[in-house]
């Protein structure tokens, strides 16, 4: 199998072709790189996971660069195998990087690979498309490892970037609807005793002595006084004054009543 590949990179040359030789921001880039480890400045061991349809590989790669020319040009070879699939990976790539219009990179990449195994019997079509969306995949990661941050390397470890939460805006707290002062009933007193001097209570109105009770018939204070109207009896003993009002049509238990007073 045969794939030949562009990429259009936001960085001069120089920046491309040290991402290419550094193995932590290269691995970083590389869908399903699980890790590297490097055993010389051209030689590297790295575990990378493929997934095609519903066979899973984790191959265990070594590359080697046998060819380069900063920052023009190189050329790598590596193996593979993951025998719990029963599958194996033999590749030779070439890359060439050209300097592009505004300060940009084109990587212009080749790669022969065969694979055997499992993983081999998927038509050549499945395995194209696959190239095709890892490809595009490390495109991106790359252009962002190159766009340089905190947050773009994170984006790209894999890490997302620590976003201070929002903050929600105040809330004000329930007012409690306003509550009506209790309305005190009516006093309805009947009996009234006050301390005072009798001269005070002179010209309290209507002071009715206690044989004009007696004396009148019962219809006959509702005649003078209408049927809403009430009695008025006030008693004074030295310092204690006795007002107590009575209903018209019980005049003669009030007449008993100033009887029972003596």
């Amino acid at each position: 199998m045969e794939i030949e590949k562009t990429l259009l990179l936001n960085a001069p040359p120089e920046r491309v072709w040290a991402l290419l030789l550094d193995p932590t921001a290269m691995g970083a880039c590389v869908p399903g790189m699980e890790s590297i480890e490097v055993i010389s400045d051209t030689e590297y061991v790295a575990v990378m996971k493929v997934k095609i349809s519903f066979i899973s590989a984790r191959f265990k790669l070594k590359t080697c660069i046998v060819e380069s020319d900063a920052p023009r040009y190189l050329r790598a070879e590596g193996t593979g195998e993951d025998a719990s699939v029963a599958s194996s990976l033999k590749q030779v790539s070439e890359m060439w990087l050209t300097e592009g219009e505004g300060g940009g990179t084109e990587l212009r990449m080749k790669v022969k690979a065969d694979v055997l195994g499992r993983m081999g019997s998927f038509g050549l079509g499945v395995m194209k498309t696959k190239a095709d969306r890892m490809w595009d995949e490390f495109g991106v990661n790359a252009n962002l490892r190159l766009a340089g941050g905190d947050a773009m390397a994170a984006a790209v470890d894999g890490v997302a970037p620590a976003v201070a939460a929002p903050v929600a805006p105040p809330v004000a707290p329930p007012v409690a609807p306003p509550v009506a002062p209790p309305v005190a009933a009516p006093a309805k007193a009947a009996f009234t005793s006050v301390a005072a001097p009798a001269s005070a209570f002179a010209a309290a109105p209507m002071a009715v002595p206690a044989s004009a009770i007696q004396s009148a018939p019962p219809g006959f204070w509702a005649r003078l006084f209408g049927a809403s109207q009430d009695i008025r009896v006030e008693v004074v003993r030295g310092n204690t004054h006795i007002r107590v009002q009575w209903p018209v049509g019980a005049a003669p238990e009030c007449a008993a009543w100033l009887r029972s007073l003596g």
